[in-house]
């Protein structure tokens, strides 16, 4: 049987990367597995990822997706390699560590834009204020458009295998969110890009254009930015956890801010202001229930003895999830290898 894989990457551009993607017709007995599908190349020089005089990029699959949107269709993660077979530079994916262990959640926050303006802005000038547009309903709120795209995402994310776990209108208008679960680094950033993909595919049918920046209003007037807020735990934090390590581990993320905002994302100074539930990009600052912090705590969190998960609100909605989740790994394991140690001499 005829399949049609589409072979799906991360293009050279910088600061951002964008999605690509073409398919591959491929003959096979039985349903394909990640492991029976072919590498494949590219034109690296149309995609900022090689010269053209040796223009050759390949395709390593590396997770594998129902395509929710063809018959015999499957939807292929790939990494980037050289043609020695090495990582490219562009390969983020290759780059992490990563744990399967370690349990991630992003909430992707975007806006719809038609004609150059978020959906539902008049020709001239701005919609009513922020205040009922988050959660809202009804035409005035959310239009007519954008519910059904959202609608249908979630369909071909769940038909996908995708580990969607809930949408909702945001506080601007024409902003929207949808949250993603995903168990390791890597996978829970695979299932982010794929989510991203399909969202970007399904806004091609509406004549809509799916808009990630951070602050695409712009940072002098009074509306809300997008955000990837990610939420994070490891077998230790879940399990163990504790006061005196949830301290070390805010001390390691305070001494490593920087770090971490060199990986949030693009333009981030626009967004993270101190205002519109942000914290400032030049402050590392965390609290129960503060969506104004850096690290947001759930109230659960320190009920059940500092143990479980923690939000970090500073990402941006363009950010790479492979180098979010690979930064607050390496973060959380100094931490968590220097408290293995001090257990081992305490016992």
């Amino acid at each position: 049987m005829k399949y049609k894989l589409e072979y799906i990457w991360l293009d050279g551009y910088e600061p951002v990367a964008n999605l690509r993607s073409k398919t591959k017709i491929v003959d096979f007995d039985s349903k394909p597995t990640l492991e029976a599908l072919p590498l494949w190349n590219f034109d690296g020089s149309s995609t900022r990822q090689a010269d053209g005089s040796s223009s050759d990029c390949f395709l390593q699959p590396v997770a594998l997706f129902p395509d929710p949107a063809r018959a015999n269709g499957r939807l292929v993660m790939c990494e980037v390699l050289l043609p020695d077979g090495s990582p490219h530079p562009s390969n983020s994916r290759a780059a992490i560590v990563d744990d399967a262990d370690a349990w991630f959640g992003f909430e992707q926050e975007y806006f719809l834009y038609r004609d150059g303006a978020p959906l539902g802005f008049p020709k001239e000038g701005f919609p009513a204020p922020q205040g009922e547009y988050y959660t809202g309903v009804g035409y005035k709120n959310v239009g007519d458009v954008a519910r059904a795209i959202v609608d249908e995402h979630i369909d071909l994310c769940i038909e996908a295998g995708i580990a969607i776990e809930g949408v909702n209108a945001e506080v601007a208008k024409g902003q929207w969110e949808f949250q993603i679960f995903g168990k390791g680094a890597k996978r829970a950033a695979d299932e982010l890009w794929i989510a991203r993909y399909l969202m970007l595919r399904l806004c091609e049918r509406y004549g809509v254009d799916v808009n990630f920046h951070p602050k695409p209003l712009g940072a002098e007037v009074d509306w809300n930015g997008s955000g990837l807020h990610t939420n994070f735990s490891t077998r230790h934090m879940r399990e163990v956890g504790g006061e005196e390590y949830f301290g070390a581990l805010m001390s390691a993320f305070a001494d490593a801010r920087e770090e971490h905002i060199a990986c949030y994302g693009p333009e981030n100074e626009l967004r993270l202001t101190g205002l519109h539930e942000t914290a400032a990009i030049d402050e590392f600052t965390y609290g129960v229930a503060d969506r104004g912090a850096s690290i947001r705590i759930p109230h659960g969190f320190v009920n059940g003895g500092h143990r479980g998960y923690l939000e970090d609100r500073r990402p941006n909605s363009l950010a790479d999830p492979y180098r979010i989740t690979g930064r607050i790994l390496q973060t959380i394991e100094s931490v968590t290898a220097q408290a293995l140690i001090e257990d081992a001499f305490a016992a």
